[in-house]
Protein backbone atom coordinates (compact mmCIF):
# COMPACT_ATOMS: atom_id res chain seq x y z
CA UNK A 1 0.00 0.00 0.00
CA UNK A 2 2.30 2.94 -1.23
CA UNK A 3 1.47 6.66 -2.51
CA UNK A 4 0.72 5.93 -6.19
CA UNK A 5 -1.66 3.30 -5.40
CA UNK A 6 -3.77 5.88 -2.80
CA UNK A 7 -3.50 8.82 -6.15
CA UNK A 8 -5.08 6.82 -8.46
CA UNK A 9 -7.67 5.53 -5.73
CA UNK A 10 -8.27 9.29 -5.23
CA UNK A 11 -8.40 10.34 -8.65
CA UNK A 12 -10.98 7.66 -9.63
CA UNK A 13 -13.34 8.35 -6.51
CA UNK A 14 -12.91 12.18 -7.56
CA UNK A 15 -14.09 11.27 -11.02
CA UNK A 16 -16.92 9.28 -10.06
CA UNK A 17 -18.14 11.90 -7.57
CA UNK A 18 -17.94 14.29 -10.79
CA UNK A 19 -19.57 11.63 -13.33
CA UNK A 20 -23.02 11.55 -10.41
CA UNK A 21 -23.03 15.00 -9.45
CA UNK A 22 -22.80 15.88 -13.51
CA UNK A 23 -25.10 13.10 -14.08
CA UNK A 24 -27.97 14.58 -11.61
CA UNK A 25 -27.29 17.96 -12.28
CA UNK A 26 -28.15 17.15 -16.08
CA UNK A 27 -31.17 15.31 -15.59
CA UNK A 28 -32.92 17.44 -13.04
CA UNK A 29 -33.23 20.32 -15.54
CA UNK A 30 -34.39 18.06 -18.57
CA UNK A 31 -37.32 16.93 -16.60
CA UNK A 32 -38.92 20.75 -16.56
CA UNK A 33 -38.36 23.94 -15.34
CA UNK A 34 -38.36 23.80 -11.42
CA UNK A 35 -39.97 27.29 -11.13
CA UNK A 36 -43.22 26.36 -12.44
CA UNK A 37 -43.56 23.31 -10.86
CA UNK A 38 -43.43 24.98 -7.69
CA UNK A 39 -45.32 27.75 -8.10
CA UNK A 40 -48.95 28.27 -8.90
CA UNK A 41 -50.50 27.97 -12.34
CA UNK A 42 -51.75 31.68 -12.15
CA UNK A 43 -48.71 33.40 -11.25
CA UNK A 44 -47.93 36.34 -13.33
CA UNK A 45 -44.98 35.24 -15.93
CA UNK A 46 -42.86 38.15 -14.41
CA UNK A 47 -42.30 36.65 -11.13
CA UNK A 48 -41.57 33.08 -12.43
CA UNK A 49 -38.99 35.16 -14.45
CA UNK A 50 -37.42 37.14 -11.35
CA UNK A 51 -37.15 33.09 -9.27
CA UNK A 52 -35.25 32.16 -12.19
CA UNK A 53 -32.87 34.80 -11.97
CA UNK A 54 -32.68 34.74 -8.18
CA UNK A 55 -31.81 31.21 -8.25
CA UNK A 56 -29.74 31.52 -11.56
CA UNK A 57 -31.65 29.34 -13.94
CA UNK A 58 -31.66 31.62 -16.15
CA UNK A 59 -27.99 30.97 -17.52
CA UNK A 60 -27.08 28.65 -20.26
CA UNK A 61 -26.77 25.26 -18.96
CA UNK A 62 -23.09 25.05 -19.49
CA UNK A 63 -22.77 28.26 -17.00
CA UNK A 64 -24.71 26.78 -14.85
CA UNK A 65 -22.84 23.48 -14.59
CA UNK A 66 -19.55 25.12 -13.95
CA UNK A 67 -20.59 27.81 -11.42
CA UNK A 68 -22.49 24.49 -9.29
CA UNK A 69 -18.81 22.95 -9.83
CA UNK A 70 -17.16 25.86 -8.63
CA UNK A 71 -19.04 26.71 -5.99
CA UNK A 72 -19.08 22.54 -4.29
CA UNK A 73 -15.47 22.82 -4.09
CA UNK A 74 -15.62 25.37 -2.16
CA UNK A 75 -17.84 23.44 0.06
CA UNK A 76 -20.82 25.73 -0.83
CA UNK A 77 -24.02 23.20 -1.82
CA UNK A 78 -26.00 26.42 -2.60
CA UNK A 79 -29.67 27.28 -1.14
CA UNK A 80 -32.50 25.55 -0.92
CA UNK A 81 -35.07 26.44 -3.24
CA UNK A 82 -38.00 25.96 -0.62
CA UNK A 83 -37.20 27.96 2.48
CA UNK A 84 -33.89 29.68 1.43
CA UNK A 85 -31.25 27.86 3.52
CA UNK A 86 -27.90 26.38 3.00
CA UNK A 87 -28.30 22.97 1.69
CA UNK A 88 -25.05 22.41 3.77
CA UNK A 89 -27.11 23.28 6.52
CA UNK A 90 -29.93 21.23 5.87
CA UNK A 91 -27.80 17.97 5.34
CA UNK A 92 -26.25 18.45 8.84
CA UNK A 93 -29.13 18.60 10.41
CA UNK A 94 -30.45 15.31 8.77
CA UNK A 95 -27.47 13.31 8.66
CA UNK A 96 -26.79 12.42 12.58
CA UNK A 97 -30.98 10.54 12.52
CA UNK A 98 -29.54 9.20 9.60
CA UNK A 99 -25.89 7.96 10.75
CA UNK A 100 -27.44 6.23 13.91
CA UNK A 101 -30.24 4.45 12.06
CA UNK A 102 -27.66 2.97 9.40
CA UNK A 103 -25.08 1.78 12.10
CA UNK A 104 -28.12 0.42 14.03
CA UNK A 105 -29.13 -1.68 11.31
CA UNK A 106 -25.94 -2.42 10.21
CA UNK A 107 -25.06 -4.00 13.97
CA UNK A 108 -28.37 -5.99 12.99
CA UNK A 109 -27.12 -7.28 9.60
CA UNK A 110 -24.15 -8.25 11.24
CA UNK A 111 -25.25 -10.06 14.24
CA UNK A 112 -27.93 -11.97 12.28
CA UNK A 113 -26.28 -12.48 9.01
CA UNK A 114 -22.43 -13.39 9.43
CA UNK A 115 -22.91 -15.71 12.64
CA UNK A 116 -26.21 -17.15 10.68
CA UNK A 117 -24.01 -18.08 7.24
CA UNK A 118 -21.18 -19.42 9.30
CA UNK A 119 -24.04 -21.60 11.01
CA UNK A 120 -25.69 -22.79 7.19
CA UNK A 121 -22.54 -23.34 6.12
CA UNK A 122 -20.61 -25.10 8.38
CA UNK A 123 -24.35 -27.48 9.10
CA UNK A 124 -24.73 -27.64 4.83
CA UNK A 125 -27.66 -29.61 3.90
CA UNK A 126 -29.24 -30.33 7.45
CA UNK A 127 -32.19 -29.20 9.18
CA UNK A 128 -30.28 -25.90 10.82
CA UNK A 129 -28.75 -25.06 7.24
CA UNK A 130 -32.61 -24.80 5.45
CA UNK A 131 -34.14 -23.31 8.40
CA UNK A 132 -31.25 -20.49 8.64
CA UNK A 133 -31.37 -19.87 4.75
CA UNK A 134 -35.20 -20.10 4.66
CA UNK A 135 -35.24 -17.10 7.47
CA UNK A 136 -32.62 -14.92 5.71
CA UNK A 137 -34.29 -15.45 1.81
CA UNK A 138 -37.90 -15.12 3.40
CA UNK A 139 -36.06 -11.09 4.99
CA UNK A 140 -34.39 -10.43 1.70
CA UNK A 141 -37.26 -11.09 -0.30
CA UNK A 142 -39.80 -8.85 1.70
CA UNK A 143 -40.22 -5.51 0.39
CA UNK A 144 -38.69 -2.83 2.98
CA UNK A 145 -42.16 -0.91 2.83
CA UNK A 146 -44.26 -4.28 3.19
CA UNK A 147 -41.90 -5.61 6.68
CA UNK A 148 -42.14 -2.29 7.81
CA UNK A 149 -45.76 -1.92 7.17
CA UNK A 150 -46.69 -4.95 9.19
CA UNK A 151 -44.60 -4.14 12.00
CA UNK A 152 -45.95 -0.83 12.26
CA UNK A 153 -49.36 -2.80 12.06
CA UNK A 154 -48.54 -5.33 14.44
CA UNK A 155 -46.58 -3.50 17.03
CA UNK A 156 -48.01 0.15 16.74
CA UNK A 157 -51.44 -0.48 15.99
CA UNK A 158 -52.19 -3.62 17.53
CA UNK A 159 -49.83 -3.85 20.61
CA UNK A 160 -48.88 -0.15 21.21
CA UNK A 161 -45.72 -0.66 22.25
CA UNK A 162 -44.05 1.46 19.94
CA UNK A 163 -44.52 4.58 18.06
CA UNK A 164 -45.61 4.30 14.06
CA UNK A 165 -42.87 7.54 13.18
CA UNK A 166 -40.86 10.21 14.41
CA UNK A 167 -37.77 10.54 16.08
CA UNK A 168 -36.73 11.48 19.77
CA UNK A 169 -36.33 8.16 21.71
CA UNK A 170 -34.13 5.00 21.20
CA UNK A 171 -38.17 3.35 20.68
CA UNK A 172 -38.62 5.27 17.29
CA UNK A 173 -35.65 3.65 15.65
CA UNK A 174 -36.77 0.14 16.87
CA UNK A 175 -38.82 -0.57 14.02
CA UNK A 176 -36.71 1.37 10.95
CA UNK A 177 -33.66 -0.38 12.09
CA UNK A 178 -34.76 -4.04 12.26
CA UNK A 179 -36.71 -2.98 8.71
CA UNK A 180 -33.60 -1.98 7.28
CA UNK A 181 -31.38 -4.73 8.84
CA UNK A 182 -32.98 -7.82 8.27
CA UNK A 183 -33.14 -6.94 4.27
CA UNK A 184 -29.48 -6.57 4.34
CA UNK A 185 -28.85 -10.20 7.01
CA UNK A 186 -30.11 -12.40 4.34
CA UNK A 187 -27.67 -11.09 1.66
CA UNK A 188 -24.92 -11.24 3.82
CA UNK A 189 -25.71 -14.48 5.38
CA UNK A 190 -26.18 -15.74 1.65
CA UNK A 191 -22.33 -14.49 1.07
CA UNK A 192 -21.08 -15.47 4.25
CA UNK A 193 -22.62 -19.45 3.21
CA UNK A 194 -20.89 -19.26 -0.10
CA UNK A 195 -18.00 -18.33 1.14
CA UNK A 196 -17.42 -20.53 3.93
CA UNK A 197 -18.43 -23.64 2.19
CA UNK A 198 -15.48 -22.41 -0.57
CA UNK A 199 -13.05 -22.39 2.15
CA UNK A 200 -13.89 -25.33 3.93
CA UNK A 201 -13.53 -27.30 0.70
CA UNK A 202 -10.14 -26.50 0.12
CA UNK A 203 -6.86 -28.38 0.24
CA UNK A 204 -5.26 -26.40 3.55
CA UNK A 205 -8.47 -26.91 5.47
CA UNK A 206 -7.98 -30.92 4.54
CA UNK A 207 -4.48 -30.60 5.85
CA UNK A 208 -5.02 -28.45 9.13
CA UNK A 209 -7.99 -31.25 9.63
CA UNK A 210 -5.07 -34.50 9.32
CA UNK A 211 -3.00 -32.51 11.48
CA UNK A 212 -5.21 -32.62 14.58
CA UNK A 213 -6.24 -29.12 14.34
CA UNK A 214 -9.03 -28.59 16.27
CA UNK A 215 -12.37 -27.97 14.80
CA UNK A 216 -13.07 -24.19 16.41
CA UNK A 217 -8.88 -23.48 15.64
CA UNK A 218 -10.18 -24.63 12.22
CA UNK A 219 -12.54 -22.29 11.96
CA UNK A 220 -11.54 -19.23 13.36
CA UNK A 221 -7.91 -19.44 12.59
CA UNK A 222 -8.03 -20.73 8.97
CA UNK A 223 -11.84 -19.95 7.52
CA UNK A 224 -13.07 -17.49 8.63
CA UNK A 225 -9.81 -14.85 7.66
CA UNK A 226 -9.86 -16.80 4.45
CA UNK A 227 -13.74 -16.18 4.04
CA UNK A 228 -13.86 -12.71 4.57
CA UNK A 229 -12.89 -11.01 2.30
CA UNK A 230 -16.09 -11.32 0.02
CA UNK A 231 -18.06 -10.92 3.25
CA UNK A 232 -16.64 -7.73 3.63
CA UNK A 233 -16.89 -6.06 0.16
CA UNK A 234 -20.77 -6.83 0.04
CA UNK A 235 -21.21 -5.25 4.09
CA UNK A 236 -18.72 -2.41 2.80
CA UNK A 237 -21.62 -1.85 -0.09
CA UNK A 238 -24.55 -2.53 1.98
CA UNK A 239 -22.80 0.18 4.24
CA UNK A 240 -22.02 2.63 1.36
CA UNK A 241 -25.84 2.00 0.82
CA UNK A 242 -26.99 2.64 4.09
CA UNK A 243 -27.43 6.19 3.23
CA UNK A 244 -29.96 6.04 -0.32
CA UNK A 245 -31.09 2.31 1.27
CA UNK A 246 -32.20 4.29 3.56
CA UNK A 247 -34.83 6.40 1.89
CA UNK A 248 -37.98 3.48 1.54
CA UNK A 249 -37.39 2.93 5.75
CA UNK A 250 -37.43 6.76 6.72
CA UNK A 251 -40.42 7.83 3.97
CA UNK A 252 -42.78 4.84 5.75
CA UNK A 253 -41.72 5.15 9.39
CA UNK A 254 -41.65 9.43 8.60
CA UNK A 255 -38.42 8.83 9.83
CA UNK A 256 -36.72 12.67 9.30
CA UNK A 257 -33.57 11.54 7.96
CA UNK A 258 -31.68 11.84 4.83
CA UNK A 259 -33.42 9.33 2.60
CA UNK A 260 -37.03 11.40 3.40
CA UNK A 261 -35.35 15.03 2.71
CA UNK A 262 -34.39 13.49 -0.84
CA UNK A 263 -38.05 12.07 -1.10
CA UNK A 264 -39.29 15.61 -0.44
CA UNK A 265 -37.06 17.45 -2.28
CA UNK A 266 -37.22 15.28 -5.38
CA UNK A 267 -41.16 15.45 -4.72
CA UNK A 268 -41.29 19.56 -4.47
CA UNK A 269 -38.23 19.94 -7.39
CA UNK A 270 -35.51 21.47 -4.60
CA UNK A 271 -33.02 21.04 -7.21
CA UNK A 272 -30.32 22.13 -5.18
CA UNK A 273 -30.98 19.85 -1.93
CA UNK A 274 -31.72 16.86 -4.37
CA UNK A 275 -28.15 17.71 -5.39
CA UNK A 276 -26.43 17.80 -2.01
CA UNK A 277 -28.22 14.59 -1.20
CA UNK A 278 -27.14 12.41 -4.00
CA UNK A 279 -23.56 14.43 -3.82
CA UNK A 280 -23.40 12.90 -0.12
CA UNK A 281 -24.77 9.77 -0.95
CA UNK A 282 -21.81 9.09 -3.81
CA UNK A 283 -19.50 10.51 -0.92
CA UNK A 284 -20.07 7.34 0.96
CA UNK A 285 -20.13 4.84 -1.42
CA UNK A 286 -16.72 6.31 -3.06
CA UNK A 287 -15.09 6.48 0.71
CA UNK A 288 -16.72 2.99 1.35
CA UNK A 289 -15.26 1.65 -1.66
CA UNK A 290 -11.84 2.74 -0.74
CA UNK A 291 -12.05 1.67 2.95
CA UNK A 292 -13.13 -1.65 1.27
CA UNK A 293 -9.62 -1.51 -1.10
CA UNK A 294 -7.69 -1.37 2.20
CA UNK A 295 -9.30 -3.43 4.27
CA UNK A 296 -8.47 -6.01 1.72
CA UNK A 297 -4.69 -5.88 2.19
CA UNK A 298 -5.18 -6.05 5.65
CA UNK A 299 -6.93 -9.46 5.55
CA UNK A 300 -4.67 -10.70 2.88
CA UNK A 301 -1.02 -9.58 2.76
CA UNK A 302 -0.95 -10.90 -1.06
CA UNK A 303 -3.11 -8.41 -2.26
CA UNK A 304 -1.42 -5.67 -0.43
CA UNK A 305 1.84 -6.75 -2.18
CA UNK A 306 -0.28 -6.77 -5.49
CA UNK A 307 -1.45 -3.25 -4.88
CA UNK A 308 2.17 -2.01 -4.42
CA UNK A 309 3.54 -3.98 -7.25
CA UNK A 310 0.92 -2.27 -9.39
CA UNK A 311 1.89 1.42 -7.61
CA UNK A 312 5.25 0.71 -8.20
Amino acid sequence: MNGPFLLRKGARCLMTLLLAVTFVFVVLRLSGDPVQRMLADDVPAKVIESYRVMWGLDRPLPEQYLRYIANVVRGDFGLSFRDDRAVATILAERIPATLKLGLLALGITLLIGIPGGIVAALNRGKLVDRVVMGITILGHSLPNFFLGILLILYFSMTLRLLPSSGIGTWQHMVMPAITLGTSFAGTVARFTRSAMLEVLNQPYMRTARAKGVQRPARIWHHALPNAAIPVVTVVGLRLGGLVGGATVVETVFGYPGIGSLLVNSVAQRDLAVVQGVVLLIAFTMVVTNLLIDLAYGWLDPRIAATQSGAGA
